[in-house]
């Protein structure tokens, strides 16, 4: 008897936990709103030293976007093509490049109001919209996230209408194809410098 009310308490124990995780788990929504708005308020801060300002932003950033998944999707079939070394290298190349490409796009709207607007979510994929409002404008900005042990992570970012990913993906192929990675590599190191140097300026 005592060990049946022993295994019921334990049970209950369980499942309140299980349920407190899930009511305390944040959507995917929660997760965008947090890492874009934090991003905007480092982005207006014209008192932070820029190289802390980077870096905090590059923590921020890395912390929510899911570069390992992005990589390969971007790579496609060549992923596989891929020796151990070159997938370390694009993967540390284009984390760095959708880095800036994305801050470079976001930091244009930096003194606009962002608004979050309908989150799909269909089994661990989830669509979040949002809509950054300038003047009479709306800039659609939309994420596509998949849901990981510890939270929802950034896969893919849509840019009025444009995939990033995609984007990538149907130049970088064509690059490989023709001429090999490493032609892809110095390409890619030559847009991150230009990325750079209009931010820095």
């Amino acid at each position: 008897m005592r060990t049946c009310i022993a295994v019921l308490a334990a049970a209950t124990l369980f499942l309140a936990g299980l349920l407190t995780a899930q009511a305390e788990a944040a959507t995917p929504r929660e997760e965008i709103s947090a890492t874009v708005d934090r991003i905007l308020t480092l982005l207006r801060d014209k008192d932070m030293d820029r190289m802390e300002r980077r870096r905090t932003l590059t923590d921020t950033i890395e912390a929510r976007f899911d570069f390992d998944t992005m990589a390969r999707s971007t790579l496609g079939k060549y992923w596989k093509k891929a020796s151990s070394e070159q997938r370390q290298r694009f993967k540390e190349l284009f984390s760095d490049l959708l880095e800036s490409t994305y801050l470079g796009r976001i930091e244009a709207y930096t003194d606009e109001t962002v608004s979050y607007g309908e989150e799909k979510v269909r089994g661990n994929k989830a669509l979040v919209e949002t809509s950054v409002h300038s003047g009479n404008t709306d800039i659609p900005i939309h994420y596509k996230l998949v849901q990981k042990q510890n939270g929802w992570y950034v896969y893919d970012v849509v840019i009025e209408g444009v995939s990033l990913v995609r984007n990538f993906r149907s130049s970088y192929g064509t690059i490989v194809k023709k001429e090999g990675f490493d032609q892809l590599f110095g390409r890619m190191e030559e847009k991150i410098a230009e990325l750079k140097r209009k931010q820095n300026h």
